[in-house]
């Protein structure tokens, strides 16, 4: 009884809503059956490099470009971004290439900065951070929602709930990994977070098979299974020299590898 309360009363449940939400971000669908892809550097470093990472993945078919302004790292003494540097780079290659862009917000009080940013990410660290969840849901700009790396599918959504009540319905959940007792991988992709976010919610459900592995050498397997499951979205991390990358290199595939992989995962999405 208590899971069908909970199905019943939740905004981003299938009995509230029948069909899938379409987000509409400058003219890219989500949602709609197709394939968007979200694809660049864990962090932004410098001008020459989010601006070479942009032009790649844009002609090899990206439709959005992603970049870490502020980095919220496991350790204080990891590389935290460039921060109000960072967006800034973000806005002028958005303008300059034509591009919308994906960045992660970290507090409320950056709202003002991120205006012109298309898409705000929260992290999976930032999941059930409350306060920002409902400062976002008050703006109408849409919000990509990692799960948290040991969230179940119910407070993934009901996190989405605190977007949603506050008048803001475009909201993208984001499976990026779990935490398991396997450590060959930094985490566990949970390819079956697809389907069942499906068959629970009208929300489109992105996949970050980046994150969901931390090896760059199983992002392709990772991205195709994606889609075969039914993924509206992949966010994948590209970096032109992830040998060199402030962040996230292990994770990291380069341009080529890019082109070769949005190629696979539009043949399956034709197939599916």
């Amino acid at each position: 009884m208590e899971e069908i309360r909970y199905r019943q009363v939740l905004l981003s449940s299938r009995e509230t809503q029948k069909e899938n939400s379409i987000i509409d971000i400058s003219g890219k669908r989500i949602g709609d059956g197709g394939l968007t892809i979200i694809a660049g550097p864990c962090s932004v470093e410098s001008e020459n490099q989010i601006f070479s990472i942009a032009e790649a993945v844009k002609k090899a078919g990206a439709d959005f470009l992603r970049g870490g302004a502020y980095k919220p790292r496991t350790s204080p003494y990891d590389f935290q971004g460039l921060e109000a540097e960072g967006v800034r780079l973000l806005l002028e290659v958005r303008k300059t290439l034509d591009i919308p862009i994906v960045s992660e917000i970290v507090d409320a009080s950056n709202l003002d900065l991120f205006e012109d940013v298309d898409i705000l990410q929260v992290g999976s660290r930032n999941m059930q951070n409350f306060t920002l969840l409902k400062a976002l849901g008050r703006t109408k700009k849409p919000v990509l929602l990692k799960r948290g790396y040991a969230a179940t599918y119910r407070e993934v959504l009901t996190s989405a709930e605190y977007i949603l009540s506050e008048g803001n319905s475009n909201v993208i959940i984001c499976e990026r990994g779990i935490r398991t007792f396997e450590t060959y991988t930094r985490n566990t992709l949970d390819i079956a977070a697809v389907p069942a976010i499906r068959e629970l919610s009208h929300l489109p459900i992105a996949v970050d098979p980046s994150h969901g592995s931390g090896r760059s050498e199983f992002v392709e397997d990772l991205s195709l299974a994606a889609v075969a499951a039914g993924a509206d979205a992949l966010m994948i991390e590209v970096h032109n020299h992830p040998e060199d990358a402030f962040s996230d290199g292990k994770q990291s595939i380069t341009p080529g590898e890019f082109e070769i992989l949005v190629k696979k995962a539009k043949a399956v999405k034709e197939v599916i």
